[in-house]
């Protein structure tokens, strides 16, 4: 298992390496495919303002988790990294929990349990009480990953500001994305 050391640096230092990690929530999850670099000095950061009640845990210690809810519907999953920069967890492929994943996605097709933010984070249950929780092995569990996937870097989906940062990052190839490089953004 990774601990809180993997993520005490920048945001967009951490970002690629995550990549093929394996990421669980009581024992749901699977591998990252997909996630999107912020910084504190990043106009699409939360953290851009400053501290505030809602993105205090990005102003925490690295090795902690940032929930918010995207407009009024979804509950995003953050790994906090250090001086208030995260990583956005887009997609993963559901490899552990599948039948808890299928439960909370019924009807959706196998693909699009956990391709995009939105449908990542119904997938594994995450909610507001998660927020500020710690990456330490207890509910939530990062695995480091095995090989080196092929990582490509492209710009960020889904935002208004900054966008041309190239601070996304994928797994080449991958089906389980949230939209090609380049393409429109699953929510």
């Amino acid at each position: 298992m990774l601990d809180a050391a993997f993520l005490a640096r920048d945001a967009v230092a951490a970002a690629p390496d995550l990549i093929g990690c394996t990421l669980l929530l009581d024992g749901c999850g699977g591998r990252l495919v997909e996630v999107e670099a912020y910084t504190r000095d990043d106009p699409a950061s939360h953290s851009w303002p400053g501290p505030t009640a809602r993105n205090a845990a990005m102003f925490g210690p690295p090795g902690h988790v940032y929930v918010y809810r995207s407009y009024g519907i979804h509950w995003l999953l953050n790994l906090v990294c250090a001086d208030a920069s995260a990583v956005l967890v887009r997609a993963l492929v559901p490899e552990w929990g599948r039948e808890t994943i299928a439960a909370r996605r019924p009807g959706v097709p196998e693909r699009d349990w956990c391709r995009g933010p939105g449908r990542l984070g119904t997938a594994l249950g995450i909610g507001p009480q998660h927020d500020g929780a710690l990456l330490d092995g207890g509910a939530f569990q990062l695995h480091q990953r095995d090989g080196a996937p092929v990582v490509a870097a492209t710009r960020r989906i889904g935002i208004s500001k900054a966008v041309e940062r190239p601070w996304r990052f994928v797994e080449a190839g991958s089906r389980w994305v949230s939209s090609p490089i380049g393409g429109p953004s699953a929510a």
